[in-house]
Formats: C-alpha cells, sequence, structure tokens
C-alpha cells in the first residue's frame, strides 16, 4: 500500500480533493471540507474514519490496524503493507460516513458514488 494506491482510490470519489493544510506534506482528503483520510508526512499509513471508537478498538485488537496519533479514538491507521482489498473498503466506508455527515443541501451537490472505484 502506498500514496500512490490510496490516491488512485480517493481520487475517483466524488468532491473529494486533497490538500497538505499543515504543510511538509501530508495529503488530507476532504470532502465537503471534511477529512475522511490522511496521510502524515511520516506516518507509516493512512489514517481514516471508522464508524465508532468500538469499531475503532476492535480493528486495533485484530491486528487489522492501529491508534492513529493525534486522531479521535473513531479513527485509525492502516499501516502500509495492509491487504489492498482491506485498504480500499476503509476509504470507502470513510469516505461515506463523513459524506453522510454533511448538510443535505451539501450531499444532493455531489454526485452518487460509484459502487467500485477503480
Amino acid at each position: 500500500m502506498t500514496r500512490d494506491l490510496v490516491r488512485s482510490v480517493c481520487e475517483t470519489l466524488p468532491g473529494a480533493e486533497v490538500s497538505d493544510p499543515w504543510g511538509g506534506g501530508h495529503d488530507a482528503w476532504k470532502v465537503g471540507g471534511k477529512m475522511f483520510a490522511c496521510i502524515g508526512s511520516v506516518t507509516p499509513g493512512v489514517a481514516v474514519k471508522t464508524a465508532d471508537p468500538e469499531f475503532a478498538a476492535m480493528m486495533i485488537e485484530n491486528g487489522d490496524a492501529q491508534r492513529a496519533p493525534y486522531f479521535h479514538k473513531s479513527w485509525v491507521l492502516l499501516p502500509w503493507g495492509t491487504e489492498e482489498r482491506l485498504l480500499r473498503d476503509r476509504l470507502l466506508v470513510s469516505y461515506d460516513i463523513i459524506r453522510s455527515g454533511l448538510t443535505k443541501k451539501a450531499q444532493a451537490a455531489l454526485p452518487p458514488r460509484p459502487e467500485h472505484p477503480e
């Protein structure tokens, strides 16, 4: 798993934009101005949002993820080397969670998400 793979998934998502809000080589992927994935300048993976802290804890306990430093407990870090299918799934779920939290007007302005972005 690399930045290129994360980019290849995220750039296909409607309304997704990347920026470097803190400088120094971060990739902060956002939809509607809200972050759904983040790669730090030295972080060995990508941070994504989960449904809640309990699900994040389960992923960490199962060894599928690590605690995402500097993020709320509902975020996890998927380290480089995570299975590609899991990475893609978690990026899509994170995007969907953040998108569903946008205002109805903001959601309506976005086209539907493709089922299986490639």
